[in-house]
């Protein structure tokens, strides 16, 4: 199982100030010491946090492979297909949350998604959707022609200890289903090294996707070893 560092809030630190410091590209250069498989960095319509530039240049000036998070906006649609990155996660985005709050409506969005997903696809991206880990959700996925989902993990993480074992049991069904369906599986939110040993009951991961943890961590042990002791942990994965 691989693991992509998600360096959002590298980017939300320096822009609390509005410097030129902390820089994302030097995040990502860490992390591709400390081990990681993959960059992702989300561009929000707001730019709370990533701005246009920082994914040009994590694009180009990083060894790793960058995972582009987007909502499904015109405008950073244009960015995306210019960028070419490695792989774009389509994900829900509201204006006024702290951070993103569910999985993406396929359901109700399918005409407005098509479109985007085959357009990306064409590009030479790999798209990926972030869900929920629901029966209809993850057969319209599929009709919709994505070849990768991301589960949303945030449920099950942020939950009380009583209430884990009925949401991991739907996690590890959904992964099921997309795995038969053909779907690579990856997953991400909320994950951190206290709530990580359910995760890994998941069957069928490809990739975890973990920023929030990994970057608060590194606050008091440095980044690099912040994303080796993720690494550590997820090394015994057995899918």
């Amino acid at each position: 199982m691989k693991l992509g560092v998600n360096i959002d809030h590298v980017a939300t630190l320096r822009q609390a100030r509005g410097t030129v410091y902390p820089d994302p590209l030097d995040a990502a250069i860490i992390c591709a010491r400390a081990g990681a498989h993959g960059i992702t960095a989300h561009l929000r319509e707001d730019r709370r946090h990533i701005q246009d530039d920082d994914i040009f240049r994590l694009k180009e000036l990083q060894s790793l492979p960058l995972n582009l998070e987007m909502a499904n906006v015109e405008s950073i649609i244009e960015i995306a297909l210019n960028l070419k990155p490695s792989e774009v996660c389509l994900v829900p985005e509201k204006r006024q949350e702290l951070t993103t709050e569910g999985g993406l409506d396929v359901l109700h969005h399918f005409d407005a998604l098509k479109p985007t997903i085959d357009s990306l696809s064409e590009s030479g991206s790999e798209v990926s959707l972030f869900v929920d880990p629901d029966e209809k959700i993850i057969a319209t996925c599929k009709e919709l022609g994505a070849p990768v989902i991301e589960l949303h993990t945030g449920t099950y993480c942020d939950a009380e200890a009583n209430d884990r074992p009925e949401l991991l049991e739907k996690l590890i069904a959904a992964a099921e289903q997309a795995h038969a369906l053909g779907l690579k599986v990856n997953a991400g939110h909320g994950i951190n090294l206290e709530n990580i040993a359910g995760i890994l009951c998941i069957p069928h991961l490809d990739t975890l996707n973990i920023g929030h943890s990994i970057i608060c961590h590194s606050v008091f042990t440095g980044l690099e070893d912040s994303v080796k002791r993720m690494l550590e942990a997820i090394q015994n994965y057995d899918e």
